[in-house]
């Protein structure tokens, strides 16, 4: 597939998906601070999940300063229904330790600072850049991001740093801000992980998966 294909592709999406800018933040989140944790805490679990213990996970802690010194079993009650809630735990006290001592109690606004953070790897930090300060840097590879783009023919990697590289190639800048969530999007409502419903997809007759051949 060529850029000019993969733009139409990414275009009709956008048609059937409209949105505002914040409508693709799916976590619900006041500052970068906020967001910086909540993209550690959602992986492997939902946006549900993340969105529901907010409120008390920053009622307790609502800056790096005061997460830098929780009690890490109390840290570990609260995001339990996150899952995997020893590593999580460790990975967002450790990144509210850093930020206090390496970045002023600031979210650094670059990728390169970003990964350096415990839990932080290329998909949080892209988020992060993208909806806490605007700057689309790169694209954010999730599970929906990665599966659409080997079954639309985006990529053919499975790797998900290898995933963006193709991404960012293939598309122009301006798009990379949206790739995420309008495939996240069309992941969710359509081509989903387990049966994908081709027959009812907007950009079946572009997909490179074969999905028309079986839906006839």
């Amino acid at each position: 597939m060529n850029s000019a294909e993969a733009v139409s592709v990414l275009t009709e999406l956008n048609r059937v998906y409209p949105h505002t800018r914040e409508d693709m933040n799916f976590l619900k989140f006041e500052n970068p601070f906020q967001i910086l944790i909540m993209t550690i805490l959602s992986a492997q679990t939902t946006d549900v999940t993340i969105n529901g213990l907010r409120d008390e996970l920053f009622s307790r802690y609502p800056d790096p300063q005061a997460l830098a010194g929780a009690d890490l079993r109390e840290v570990e009650r609260i995001i339990h229904p996150a899952g995997f809630y020893h590593t999580k735990a460790r990975n967002i006290v450790g990144t509210a330790r850093c930020l206090c001592e390496r970045f002023g109690g600031e979210v650094p606004q670059t990728i390169a600072e970003l990964v350096t953070l415990p839990g932080v790897g290329r998909k949080t930090a892209n988020i992060v850049t993208n909806h806490a300060f605007g700057v689309a840097d790169g694209v954010a590879v999730d599970t929906h991001v990665g599966r659409l783009s080997q079954r639309i023919g985006f990529s053919e990697n499975m790797d998900p740093n290898k995933i963006e590289q193709d991404l960012m190639r293939l598309f122009p800048r301006e798009w990379w801000g949206e790739i995420n969530f309008l495939l996240i999007s069309h992941g969710r409502a359509v081509c989903t992980a387990k049966r994908p419903a081709c027959e009812r997809c907007v950009i079946r007759d572009c997909c490179g998966a074969g999905c028309k051949d079986r839906a006839d």
